[in-house]
């Protein structure tokens, strides 16, 4: 295992934790920057593998909440619909997911010019839905009616393209139909939970005879990397967009994407 290779790989892990659960395309930035760098794994399945990092990121911060959540289920009913609206949620990815994972990992992983694009076209959705006036009839992501979160399981599947971003798909869909920038982002914290551990199984089963000692030690690496600084995201996200929106990250995702694309041109 090459020296170089055990920095891409901590290089990488950071990149995944720091963009996972902010609306800038984690799977771009790494993808990208793994392309940039040289660094290569089976499939590109490193850039799926190390999110269980970032997952057990955020169950570590919500360990408390589900906690709470998974004992009070037999005697509450605002925790059985709450637990129900996510895995209504989940649905459509789970499904679409499975049907184009080939599809997803052979053509769209490969295809940086394709995210840098689609990084700047997000970038200015983002900066669209930040300057609308919009009116939030939904403030409590537990409470999210369940005809709401599938709509959002439906945002959520546009993700599937490397470039646009899971949380933000999310997180604009939830804000066009009703809800507040705090509980948005909040409800894709959670749905990111069985979202991300359905890809990440479906991956690792998927390339079971791919992977070698090396491979497993330098997603190892990613793993803690990602998780570590996932924690740091996490703890502060939800106070920054509520306070701040998402201005900043429209901005991160055109800059990103446009020296991408300058970089493809230059023939790095």
């Amino acid at each position: 295992m090459e020296d170089q290779s055990i920095v891409s790989a901590l290089l990488l892990g950071l990149i995944e934790g720091l963009t996972e659960f902010i609306p800038v395309s984690s799977t771009a930035h790494v993808l990208l920057a793994g392309h940039f760098l040289g660094f290569r794994s089976p499939g590109n399945t490193f850039a799926v593998l190390i999110q269980l990092g970032a997952i057990l990121a955020i169950l570590s911060v919500y360990a408390q909440k589900l906690v709470g959540i998974a004992l009070t289920l037999p005697s509450s009913a605002r925790s059985r619909h709450f637990v129900l609206s996510i895995l209504i949620a989940f649905l459509p990815a789970a499904v679409i997911g499975a049907l184009a994972h080939d599809f997803i990992k052979s053509v769209l992983f490969e295809t940086p010019a394709l995210m840098c694009v689609v990084l700047i076209l997000g970038g200015f959705v983002l900066l669209w839905i930040d300057r609308q006036v919009l009116t939030s009839r939904y403030t409590d992501a537990m409470q999210y009616s369940l005809p709401l979160a599938f709509k959002i399981g439906l945002c959520q599947c546009v993700a599937m393209i490397p470039g646009v971003s899971r949380s933000g798909a999310t997180i604009v869909g939830a804000l066009l139909l009703g809800a507040d920038k705090r509980s948005a982002a909040e409800f894709s914290f959670f749905l990111a939970m069985p979202t991300m551990v359905g890809a990440f199984t479906l991956d690792l089963y998927k390339n079971r005879n791919a992977l070698n000692f090396d491979d497993s030690a330098l997603i190892a690496i990613g793993f803690v990397a990602a998780f570590i600084s996932a924690l740091l995201v996490v703890r502060s996200l939800l106070n920054y967009v509520s306070r701040r929106g998402y201005a900043f990250f429209a901005w991160w995702r055109i800059a990103v994407g446009g020296l991408g694309l300058v970089a493809l041109t230059l023939g790095f």
